[in-house]
């Protein structure tokens, strides 16, 4: 894929257009297409017996200079300070370079965040004032792929149980841990850990893949060969740069260099690494007390408190809000953490169907109607618990409804905006943003900092009495250890890039701050921030996080459009950044894993099965960033097109009835984004 000349943009300026050069995905040779599944599976097959036979080190195809990283040849991302500035050369990709501190050039290197001039590529994240939010209708694949997906899953468990009878007698030292001995019971459940041993085994070279580096537009993986069908691993010494599809990292602000990294350096020089977390339990700092007024300044709240775990924040939380004699009414989807915490709590819980405002309704009008348990008597509180984004569908929230519904039942409301803040609205503040609400209608505001901003921990935002309470009968305050230097300017300075600072927006710009009520205010004042933390102009007018803000709408609805024409299945919103399409059946998931990590191009995914997901409806999961460039998205499209036709994918009805090309989807990329 050759690099396309950027045009003059406000962050990249008289940069002359670059000769054609190698991608930096290219391999030095091209591998025949794949005929079938059944022939790639053979070729991959006789692959793995070699290795098993020789462990000797194998590595995925060498990829060009700057991106591949063999036992040769050392990362350029780590080394490129020591080598001189190509001017030939304005991505940096094809040798090892540093860019120049003048602002005339990319401040970044594009292994980090992909760099696009072109404005075409920009779309506002916002929904259309009054407009109701349109259902998701989730589409049911064929009656042959769901048969076939339960057949392989009965499969599965019937051998793995006959291997389980067979080897517990003829091999018994394998299962020392499932059986009694020595008058102790065992610590593993024979019967629990059966999907672990005999299904999710045999697909664990699709998850915790080693990696090293950023996680940014591109990664580094570690590679690794299996010569005991994957209940051991063995690292080749090679490595491999792939196009990274599979990160939270939203706003691209996972990055080893820029205004954000230097900042962070500079509080390592002043403050240390542990200086707040090491000793003080619970402790704070000006940094903590400053971090925690610009998270309230930021999400539109009167106060704010941070701590150092995004799981924790919801877990340790809850059960200071509510208690017994309370009730939880929670999505059925809502994450792991929001479920520990209720559980913690005492409260009552009940489940309503996912973003189903009707049976909402109707739970709200049962459970008040008739009260506490054996009781009756009133609820002390009604706590509705939803999330923003849900991670593993894609959703949004009904926000509008729930809000109608909170003024007429007169419940309290949490949303948890883990994936939606900083991801979402035309400025980058969550739901409420997108939906152009006020963020005060809504009593607890709780995210995290691992996604958009690039940073670790998690927030509770409120009214001022709400956090003070939060503060003393919280378990984060008196036992969790507080958040370190580092991590704290990492939030500064990324949570300041997206608001600006103390500079008013550009009349010229896009999106105008009249979109939403005051309560989402613009630049953060000078003030407001440490009087040491110095951002790059870009970073600091606001202008460089409006535009990432708006390169994520616009990949995001281009991806999921783009999917949807060629014919897939897929779930979520058309603005979410976490685009599910739906696999089925467990031996596609580490084919379509293997297939787009084969490529000329290699492509890492996530792929989430059981007991993430419904047991049928195992899926692969983009998760798409501003670091990415149209083209990347491009990449990726092509890759699910050619593999979908082999591993028989594409079961979608495509909006409007018509399926498109690759190529007139990639050509009509502006088109698709901006439909509704």
């Amino acid at each position: 894929m050759p690099s396309p000349s950027p045009s003059p943009s406000p962050m990249a300026i008289n940069i002359a257009s670059p000769s054609p050069t190698r991608s930096m995905f290219s391999k030095k040779r091209s591998k025949p297409p794949i005929a079938s599944a059944a022939s790639y599976l053979n070729a991959l097959s006789q692959a793995d017996a070699r290795a098993r036979t020789t462990r000797a080190p194998t590595a995925t195809p060498a990829l060009s200079l700057s991106s591949s990283i063999t036992s040769s040849s050392e990362d350029t991302v780590l080394n490129e300070s020591e080598h001189a500035y190509d001017p030939s050369n304005a991505d940096g990709l094809t040798h090892p370079a540093r860019p120049p501190t003048s602002e005339q050039v990319f401040t970044t290197v594009h292994t980090e965040f992909g760099h696009c001039a072109n404005d075409k590529f920009r779309l506002t994240s916002q929904h259309a004032l009054g407009e109701p939010l349109p259902e998701h209708v989730e589409q049911d694949p064929p009656y042959y792929i769901l048969l076939s997906t339960y057949i392989s899953y009965l499969i599965l468990i019937v051998i793995g149980h006959i291997r389980d009878f067979l080897g517990k007698r003829l091999s018994p030292k394998y299962y020392t841990h499932l059986v009694p001995r020595n008058g102790y019971a065992p610590l593993n459940s024979d019967f629990d850990s059966f999907y672990t041993r005999r299904l999710k085994t045999r697909m664990d070279e699709c998850f915790s893949q080693p990696v090293t580096g950023v996680a940014g537009r591109t990664i580094v993986l570690l590679d690794r060969i299996s010569p005991d069908y994957n209940h051991t691993h063995i690292f080749t010494g090679t490595r491999t740069r792939a196009l990274n599809i599979s990160s939270y990292n939203y706003l691209g602000f996972a990055q080893a260099r820029g205004g954000c990294a230097d900042a962070v350096e500079e509080s390592i020089i002043r403050y240390g690494v542990t200086t707040c977390g090491a000793r003080l339990e619970g402790g704070s700092s000006d940094l903590h007390t400053t971090t925690e007024a610009l998270v309230a300044e930021f999400v539109g709240m009167e106060d704010a408190l941070i701590s150092s775990m995004g799981f924790a924040t919801n877990s340790a939380y809850i059960p200071a809000l509510v208690g017994k004699g309370s009730l939880v009414i929670s999505d059925e989807l809502n994450h792991a953490s929001i479920r520990f915490g209720t559980r913690l709590s005492g409260a009552n819980v009940r489940m309503f169907k996912h973003n189903d405002m009707r049976n909402l309704e109707s739970l709200l009008r049962e459970v008040i109607s008739q009260g506490q348990p054996k009781t009756h008597r009133p609820w002390k509180k009604i706590l509705v618990v939803v999330e923003g984004l849900y991670s593993m569908e894609g959703t949004l929230v009904n926000l509008p409804v729930i809000l109608e519904l909170k003024k007429k039942y007169k419940f309290y409301l949490f949303v948890d905006e883990a994936h939606s803040i900083g991801a979402l609205g035309p400025h980058g503040r969550g739901v409420a943003d997108y939906f152009g609400i006020d963020p005060r209608s809504i009593d607890i505001l709780m995210g995290t900092f691992t996604k958009s901003f690039g940073a670790a921990g998690g927030y509770i935002a409120g009214n001022k009495a709400l956090i003070d309470r939060l503060r003393v009968r919280g378990h984060l305050g008196p036992y969790a250890e507080a958040m370190t230097p580092p991590v704290l300017t990492q939030v500064l300075a990324s949570m300041a890039s997206i608001m600006g600072v103390a500079v008013p927006s550009p009349a010229s710009d896009a999106v105008s701050n009249t979109l939403v009520p005051t309560a989402h205010p613009g630049p953060a004042s000078e003030s407001a921030l440490p009087s040491w933390l110095t951002l790059p102009p870009l970073l600091a007018s606001g202008i460089e996080g409006r535009s990432r803000l708006r390169r994520l709408a616009f990949n995001s609805r281009y991806l999921h459009r783009g999917l949807v024409k060629l014919g897939f299945i897929t779930y979520g919103h058309p603005a979410s950044p976490i685009v599910p399409l739906l696999l089925f059946n467990p031996g596609k998931m580490c084919m379509f894993h293997r297939m787009m990590l084969d490529r000329a191009t290699p492509i890492v995914v996530v792929v989430v099965a059981y007991p993430a997901t419904p047991l049928v409806t195992s899926r692969v999961r983009f998760c798409v960033s501003a670091a990415h460039t149209k083209e990347d998205v491009d990449t990726v499209l092509r890759a699910c097109d050619e593999i979908g036709d082999v591993l028989d994918l594409k079961h979608g009805k495509a909006e409007g009835g018509e399926r498109w090309s690759i190529e007139r989807i990639i050509a009509s990329a502006e088109e698709l984004a901006g439909s509704s």
